[in-house]
């Protein structure tokens, strides 16, 4: 495949691209920005030395989307990338990142992405972010993606996050602090199959009174492969947090929890929850009696799991 089709297969899968981007975007591909615009109240500028992206959200902005995705269409690449968001006071966007890396033959490729969001009073953001990796599977692909955010007053964060195959390590790291009223939803879903390894580190710092957080992360580990969840909610001041593990292991798989609370204030309201476990025989036999073979079965119970 030639590198423009590598490209256009990696957005398809990460960003939703149709053949183009409507409003504000930045495409990133083998460490370089190959497409960008701004719009009048979007604004995506370099930081200095090009390490990376200012991408700046005008007060009171209402139903923009923003995507940058990056891509890494071959071996020997190693990007590292700093993005920074400051989102105006009663801003409500959509973000749309994510990164999709190929490789062929038994070099190695890596994406790190770190992410830190500044979000002002009553400001909304919607924040979706995809990894996957394609081609041959013996050049290892990894990806290490870092968050970090500051929710002031009412501002609102919704993370969607998902690495949906061919990753064979990733190192996940989001933390950050809010403020009173401010709200933290993060979504996770991770699959890891073959001899992959992928780890979760949350910790979230409510401050403020009435701040609330919910971490949910959705987990399937196949074959041989491994996976780590820890999470640290911590409540000083009048709040709510609640984090939720739920994990299927197939073949070999191996999945570590760790949930983690700590409570400096009498009215923190704090849970945590973690399952793991396998795919129960009566859902197979169920899926098998509609004509499924086990193995489209077993899919099929991972499809709906993950979703």
């Amino acid at each position: 495949m030639k590198d423009s089709e590598i490209t256009d297969t990696l957005l398809q899968a990460v960003a939703n691209w149709k053949g183009k981007f409507s409003g504000a975007h930045n495409v990133r591909v083998n460490c370089k920005s190959v497409s960008r615009a701004s719009t009048e109240n979007v604004e995506i500028v370099s930081l200095p030395e090009n390490k990376g992206l200012k991408i700046v959200v005008k007060a009171n902005t209402k139903n923009e989307i923003v995507s940058i995705p990056a891509c890494i269409t071959h071996e020997n690449v190693d990007d590292l990338v700093y993005n920074d968001f400051y989102i105006g006071e009663n801003a409500d966007v959509t973000i749309i990142a994510g990164c999709g890396i190929h490789t062929e033959n038994e070099e190695p490729a890596r994406h790190s992405g770190i992410h830190r969001f500044f979000l002002e009073k009553n400001s909304r953001v919607i924040y979706e972010e995809k990894h996957i990796g394609i081609g041959a599977k013996f050049g290892k692909r990894t990806i290490d993606p870092i968050t970090e955010f500051e929710l002031s007053e009412g501002a609102h964060l919704e993370m969607h996050t998902s690495q949906i195959g061919g990753v064979d390590k990733s190192d996940r790291k989001t933390e950050g602090t809010l403020a009173t009223n401010a709200t933290l939803i993060i979504k996770e879903n991770i699959l890891t199959e073959g001899d992959q390894t992928a780890s979760t580190a949350f910790k979230v710092e409510l401050n403020g009174d009435d701040s609330s957080v919910s971490l949910i992360s959705r987990s399937v580990a196949k074959g041989n492969s491994r996976q780590t969840y820890y999470s640290n909610i911590i409540g000083n001041a009048r709040c709510y947090g609640h984090s939720e593990c739920d994990a299927i292991l197939a073949d070999k798989g191996i999945v570590s929890a760790a949930p983690e609370l700590t409570a400096a204030c009498q009215d923190a309201q704090l849970i945590h929850e973690a399952a793991i476990g396998k795919i129960a025989g009566e859902q197979i036999l169920k899926l098998r009696t509609l004509g499924l073979t086990e193995e489209e079965a077993e899919q099929k119970i991972i499809e709906g799991f993950l979703k």
